[in-house]
């Protein structure tokens, strides 16, 4: 099969150099160019491609602008184009957010062909992955249509409108048959939402089972939003590290942009206990552990999807939650500041960038910097650290999730947490695997329904470590449970 790409890009030189590089791969095809956001708009309509490579930085109407119009009128996967420049860094961020697939630096043809070859491969892997994530969710689609005639409730006659039940029950004996009738009706309605709520994905590669379908997660911000008003504002920060970057204030309040509840996959080796959906006071502190007598640690790792996983998970989470989140996000140097920023602005918890030396605070998350791998340690002062190094890829990944696992191992008088969300390959698993197997508090993999890839959290479930597999919206709500 021969897969259709449109490249936008306002550079006619920049055009020409992202189509030859995608061509290099014979089931890529480039069927059009465009030149700025509009005109992309229009073709798309026209050309109807399989996928798009979105320059993010244009004149008339950009990546950003575009992407919007095509989200919501002709939804396809994006790839984002994305020069280093502080300002288009912060908008390849919110492009991700918007629902972008993946993004990628635009390669830099003053440096040298090393360079530009590199960009092209993985813009050619990206490209293969946007394709195979949407097969499946195709094939998912299809699967799930099949089945939903099986469960069709059955056909009742049509009865006048009744009002009660106690009201026919207490009519006279030549009206006892209506009340029967009512409850065989009843009995009928129960048993079709039984049957409807075990119905799960049969494509889950660790097999069916049955599995209670979760209620669906409201956005805890906006019910809180009058209730928190008055402590919307953080605790002060005088246990914040040396070299913790400013912290601006939050927003408490934000739009609902939580996804549709999905029910996880059954597995035969999972159980998937429904996560409550309580309120949550995201700006009240805990009385009884201080920020840094912490008992719980955190640790999220993430890829392709990630940037908007993250966003999901994290505004789900309290600021004054008791214990500190260390997260690795698949991203090159540089972005993995702006995603920081970005995420700190929408989350009431503390959102920073990792910095060598860092000392761990509840409440705070930590994103390792693009380049450098990042682990905890225990200093011989009894203080949890960070550490970075640019020690050689692991997997081609530098930050690793595998790294930043492993470094969890010996840390064996804390309660460890560990999230897999949404992302390409299977960095992360094994070290998954190695702290269930020595007895890790908890595991969370992202159900396949909302990942975006499912890749890292595939791996994970098939390696048989993980006891919640969850939909994007549930994780962080059970993370607020679990830890306490």
């Amino acid at each position: 099969m021969i897969y259709q790409v449109m490249v936008v890009d306002d550079s006619a030189f920049m055009r020409k150099i992202v189509s030859d590089l995608i061509e290099q791969d014979p089931v890529f095809h480039v069927v059009g160019t465009a030149k700025n956001g509009r005109e992309a708009i229009e073709m798309i309509a026209k050309l109807s491609p399989d996928l798009v490579t979105m320059d993010v930085e244009m004149p008339e109407l950009n990546g950003l602008e575009a992407l919007k119009v095509i989200m919501s009128k002709h939804p396809l996967p994006v790839i984002m184009l994305s020069g280093i420049n502080e300002q288009g860094m912060q908008e390849t961020i919110m492009a991700l957010e918007l629902g972008a697939f993946d993004f990628i630096r635009k390669p830099s043809v003053s440096t040298s062909s090393h360079d530009i070859e590199e960009v092209g491969r993985q813009l050619r892997e990206q490209i293969r992955a946007a394709m195979l994530a949407k097969e499946r969710k195709l094939a998912r689609q299809a699967a799930l249509e099949k089945k939903l005639p099986e469960i069709m409730p059955p056909k009742t006659p049509k009865t006048p409108p009744i009002q009660s039940k106690r009201t026919i029950l207490d009519n006279s004996a030549s009206d006892k048959g209506s009340a029967q009738d009512l409850d065989q009706r009843d009995k009928l309605t129960l048993d079709f939402k039984n049957e409807a709520s075990t119905v799960s994905d049969n494509k889950s590669s660790v097999g069916p089972s049955k599995s209670s379908i979760a209620p669906p997660a409201v956005s805890t911000r906006k019910k809180v939003k009058d209730m928190v008003k008055p402590l919307a504002g953080k605790q002060p920060k005088d246990d914040q590290q040396k070299a913790a970057p400013s912290i601006s204030r939050k927003k408490l309040s934000g739009e609902n942009t939580d996804t549709t509840s999905m029910s996880p996959p059954s597995s035969s080796m999972v159980d998937i206990p429904a996560v409550k959906d309580t309120p949550i006071d995201l700006g009240r502190a805990s009385p009884s552990l201080s920020k840094k007598g912490f008992t719980d640690l955190v640790a999220i790792g993430t890829s392709t999807g990630g940037p908007k996983a993250l966003k999901a998970v994290l505004e789900k989470i309290p600021a004054h939650f008791p214990a500190p989140i260390v997260i690795v996000q698949h991203m090159p140097a540089n972005f993995t500041k702006s995603l920081a920023q970005r995420l700190d602005s929408l989350s009431a918890l503390n959102v920073v960038e990792a910095e060598e030396g860092m000392e761990l605070l509840a409440g705070t998350a930590y994103i390792a910097p693009g380049g450098h791998h990042m682990n905890v340690s225990l200093s011989a002062g009894g203080k949890y650290k960070l550490n970075l190094s640019e020690h050689a890829p692991r997997s081609g990944h530098r930050p690793s999730v595998d790294v930043l696992y492993e470094s969890l191992l010996p840390l064996e008088s804390l309660k460890r947490h560990v999230v897999l969300l949404t992302g390409m390959g299977s960095d992360g698993a094994k070290a998954m695997k190695k702290l269930y197997d020595s007895g890790v508090t908890s595991t969370i993999a992202e159900s396949e329904e909302t990942c975006v890839v499912y890749g890292m959290p595939r791996s994970a479930v098939e390696l048989g470590c993980v006891n919640n597999v969850l939909p994007l919206n549930e994780i962080g709500l059970k993370l607020v449970q679990i830890v306490k």
